[in-house]
C-alpha cells in the first residue's frame, strides 16, 4: 500500500509545475485566472492526451500551449450543455408516455400495484422515494394543493405527478420493469425500437446524463453503461457503422484502438434516433455538427468517431 504524501500547491506552484513539464504558458496571469476558476485538478483532466507517451515522468509534446489544453476543456463543456438539451427532452417524453400509459390502463393509482411490473422490481423502494420526495422542506406545490384537497385520497399522488418526482433513472428503471408485454407494445410502437434496445438506451442516457448534469468529463471517456446495438433487421436503412476496433491513428499510439460502442459516439447515435420521434423538428444534429466543426483540433477519434463518420448518410440528413 503506497502512502498519500503529495502536498497541495499554489497556483503559482501549479503553473510552474506545468512549465517544468513543457507546456507554454505566455500569459501566466491569464493561466492564473482561468485555474483560480476552474481548479487545477480539473484542468489536469484535460492535459493527458497532450503528455509524450510511455513516460514515467509527464512532459508534453512540443509546442503544446495552455489554450491548446483551455480549447479542450471548453469544447467539454459545450458539448456536456448540447447533451442535457437533447436528453432532456428524451427524459420529458418518457416521463410522459410512462403516464399515459399506467393512468391510461390502470388509473391515477394503478403504479401502486405491485403486479404491474416485474416480480424482480423493488417496488417498495419505489414507494419510500416517492413517500421521501413528498415530505421534504420544499415539497412541490402541487403536492401541497393534492393533500390539502383531497383528504381521502391515497398517501402517494397520482402518477402523473409521481413522475414528476422521479429521476429519469428511476423512471428507465419503471420502464424496463413493465410486466405485460402489450403495455411495453405501446412505448415500443411510439419510438419505434424494440423494447430491450429501448431499455438499453434509456439506462445509457440516464447514466449520460448525470455525468454531464455534474460536469465530468466527456471527451475521451469509456462509458461503463454502453448503449445496445439494435439487430439488423430493426435497423433503419441509414443506421451508420459502428466500429469496435477504431485505431488511434497515431506514431506516439501505435496499438491504441478505440471501441464506438463503448464511447460518445454510439450515444449521440441513441440521442439523434429519439429526437427524431420527440422532436423531428429540432436542429439538434445540425448544432452537433457545428459544434464539432468549430474545434477541428479536438480528436474525434477519443469520443468513438470512424475516421469517414461524415459520410455516413446518417449524418447528412438534414434535420
Amino acid at each position: 500500500m503506497t502512502a498519500f504524501n503529495k502536498p497541495a500547491k499554489t497556483l503559482d506552484e501549479h503553473i510552474a509545475l506545468l512549465k517544468a513539464r513543457g507546456l507554454c504558458i505566455p500569459d501566466e496571469d491569464r493561466a492564473r485566472h482561468y485555474l483560480s476558476n476552474i481548479s487545477y485538478y480539473r484542468f489536469s483532466a484535460y492535459t493527458r492526451p497532450f503528455y509524450i507517451p510511455n513516460e514515467t515522468d509527464h512532459r508534453f509534446l512540443p509546442e503544446t500551449t495552455f489554450d491548446d489544453i483551455l480549447t479542450l476543456y471548453i469544447f467539454d463543456r459545450e458539448l456536456r450543455l448540447l447533451l442535457l438539451d437533447a436528453i432532456e427532452r428524451i427524459e420529458v417524453s418518457l416521463r410522459a408516455q410512462m403516464t399515459n400509459l399506467l393512468a391510461e390502463r390502470y388509473g391515477p393509482h394503478g403504479y401502486l400495484d405491485v403486479t404491474v411490473f416485474s416480480d424482480d422490481f423493488d417496488h417498495q423502494r419505489l414507494l419510500q422515494t416517492l413517500s421521501r420526495e413528498c415530505s421534504g422542506r420544499e415539497v412541490e406545490v402541487f403536492i401541497n394543493h393534492y393533500r390539502k384537497k383531497y383528504l381521502n385520497a391515497p398517501e402517494h399522488p397520482p402518477v402523473w405527478m409521481s413522475m414528476e418526482l422521479l429521476t429519469f433513472s428511476t423512471v428507465s428503471i419503471l420502464f424496463a420493469k413493465i410486466r405485460e408485454k402489450s403495455d411495453r407494445r405501446q412505448i415500443e410502437n411510439f419510438y419505434g425500437w424494440p423494447f430491450p434496445v429501448l431499455r438499453s438506451w434509456f439506462r445509457s442516457l440516464s447514466d449520460l446524463r448525470n455525468k454531464c448534469a455534474h460536469h465530468m468529463r466527456i471527451w475521451n471517456r469509456g462509458f461503463g453503461v454502453s448503449a445496445l446495438l439494435p439487430r439488423e433487421k430493426n435497423r433503419p436503412v441509414d443506421w451508420p457503422e459502428i466500429d469496435h476496433a477504431i485505431p488511434v491513428c497515431s506514431d506516439l499510439h501505435p496499438n491504441q484502438t478505440i471501441d464506438a460502442q463503448k464511447r460518445l459516439y454510439m450515444h449521440l447515435v441513441v440521442i439523434d434516433c429519439l429526437i427524431r420521434v420527440v422532436c423531428p423538428e429540432s436542429r439538434w444534429k445540425a448544432r452537433l455538427l457545428e459544434l464539432i466543426d468549430r474545434y477541428p483540433s479536438v480528436s474525434r477519434v477519443h469520443m468513438g468517431f470512424p475516421t469517414d463518420w461524415q459520410a455516413e448518410p446518417f449524418w447528412q440528413q438534414e434535420q
